[in-house]
Order: C-alpha cells, then sequence, then structure tokens
C-alpha cells in the first residue's frame, strides 16, 4: 500500500484501528441498484486497486451488495489483504431473487451472515462489522438488544473485533453501549439532509466515528442552487464540495463515497481535499 497523504488525515476508531477519513464504499461494484454482477469486473477490480494506491485503508462492504458481488470482487482485488487494510462490513439485510431488500435480524440469519462474510472475504476475523437495523434513510423505532447481543457473541468468539451500529438512533446506540462497545455509527447524513447534527457531536466527544451514507442524497446527485453556486465558484463539482464539507463537519466523519470508475475515484479523492472555509457560512445554510 502506497503512503500517500489523503484528505482529512486519518481517525483512530480503537487501539488496533486507525483508518483514513477518506474511504472507498464498494456498493457501486456491483451491478444495476446493487443487485447482480457488474458490466465490466475488471474495471471494478482496478477501482480497488486504485484505491489501495491512492493510500486509502477502509473500504465499506457488505454481503448483500449482489448479493456476495462486492465481497467476492473485493477478495479477487486484494487478497491477500494489506496489513494496515481494514474491510467494515455490514450485516441485518438480505436480497431476495426480485433484488427487495429484506430485514434479516433473526439469531441464525446474523450469525450465517457473518460466515458468509468471512468466507466471500478470505478473512479469519472481520475488523468491524456494523448491524443495520432501520429503514432506508431513518431508524425504526424499537429495541435491537437480542440482534446487537448476537453479534457481541460473535466478537467474544473472535469472529469480529469491532462492533458499530447503521441507521439507528441515540436512544438504539446507547442501549447497543450498554451490551457491548461500538467504535462507528452509519446513518443518512449529508449537506442537507442534517438530522443527526446533535448525535455527531455527541459520538465526536466519545471518540466514536460517524460514517454518512449518501452523502450527496442518495444515488442521483444532490440538488442545490447554493452548492451549485459555490463549486462554480470553487472551480469543482457539487460532489467535491459536499464531500469536503462532510470532512471540515466534524474530525469524527468517515467518507465512503463509491465509483465503478478509477477516474472518478481519483476526482473524489481529490476534490475532498478542497478546503472551502469562506463559503462555509454559506454552505451550511443549505439545510435551512
Amino acid at each position: 500500500m502506497r503512503s500517500t497523504k489523503l484528505p482529512g488525515g486519518t481517525f483512530t476508531m480503537a487501539e488496533d484501528l486507525t483508518v483514513t477519513r477518506m474511504g472507498y464504499g464498494a456498493m457501486q461494484l456491483a451491478g444495476p441498484h446493487v443487485f447482480g454482477p457488474p458490466a465490466d469486473r475488471d474495471a471494478a477490480v482496478a477501482v480497488l486497486r486504485e484505491a489501495v494506491r491512492l493510500g486509502i485503508n477502509h473500504i465499506d462492504t457488505a454481503d448483500f451488495y449482489g448479493p456476495y458481488v462486492t465481497n467476492q470482487i473485493i477478495r479477487e482485488a486484494l487478497h491477500p489483504y494489506p496489513d494496515e487494510l481494514h474491510i467494515v462490513t455490514k450485516v441485518g439485510s438480505l436480497r431476495d431473487a426480485e433484488g427487495n431488500w429484506l430485514p434479516a435480524l433473526a439469531p441464525e440469519q446474523l450469525r450465517q451472515a457473518v460466515y458468509d462474510n468471512l468466507d466471500h472475504l478470505g478473512l479469519d476475523a472481520l475488523d468491524v462489522v456494523n448491524l443495520r437495523v432501520g429503514g432506508f434513510d431513518r431508524p425504526t423505532p424499537g429495541s435491537i438488544a437480542e440482534p446487537f447481543t448476537v453479534l457481541a457473541q460473535l466478537q467474544q468468539e473472535g469472529l469480529i473485533k469491532h462492533l458499530g451500529l447503521s441507521t439507528v438512533s441515540a436512544e438504539q446506540i446507547a442501549e447497543a453501549q450498554s451490551i457491548a462497545p461500538i467504535v462507528c455509527v452509519q446513518n443518512f447524513y449529508n449537506i442537507a439532509n442534517r438530522a443527526d447534527d446533535g448525535l455527531i457531536d455527541s459520538l465526536a466527544a466519545q471518540g466514536i466515528a460517524y460514517v454518512p451514507y449518501f452523502p450527496l442524497g442518495g444515488f442521483s446527485p444532490l440538488q442545490s442552487e447554493e452548492l451549485n453556486a459555490v463549486a462554480t465558484r470553487l472551480d469543482a463539482t457539487p460532489m467535491a464540495v459536499a464531500l469536503a464539507w462532510l470532512l471540515q463537519r466534524s474530525p469524527n466523519i468517515l467518507l465512503i463515497p463509491g465509483t465503478s470508475s478509477v477516474a472518478h475515484l481519483r476526482e473524489n479523492v481529490a476534490g475532498a481535499a478542497l478546503t472551502p472555509e469562506d463559503e462555509l457560512a454559506e454552505l451550511n445554510n443549505i439545510a435551512s
């Protein structure tokens, strides 16, 4: 792995887990709608290898992407993995034959999901496993004690090194922390959708990483005249400005933008290095 100065530097999630704040999300390596194989598997392999070459040591994935596709491509591209490369995965969902996203939170489903991730990635233990329990873009109220306890047991068995959560509320985070420590939270958040502002600050005070997913508002670019205007003044893309804003929002925010293009990957990395300090007030007003 090449030593490269990436935007945002690094964040220490645990004593044995320091990651580049600029990560890579593998979701788009699968086919359309994150289902089936990619049109160009060689290109998907090339993107992963370029991410590592650029110095990224934090790859986010899930075995239900494809399903199985992204993890198999990660293994093909990068195994045997460099010691400093950290792969973060998710459990709690599955895909049916039509590509629908279904909850999979029963104890036997979670245990099998961990086994499948280990097998498809070619690992003896997973660096981080996030329990995904909410809807598409917001938490679902209710206790998460039962499924999180299953992952805590798998951690005690040595199959998982660290635990995280995805699409959860502050109350669910506190409930999980009463069972076992967490190192990260993945929730829907971006420059225009900022319901988690208070949660981000709370997690930062605890030294817990916050990983916004769909940082531009979904699969399509975030539509904002203010964002476009700032991007034009900075001679950058709206995506680059939105990523740079996230890095400056809080030191515990980690980025996992996804792409199936090497050129786009390089653009994301370069764009996140922007420092739109003079424009921060203008950008902060987008949410309101």
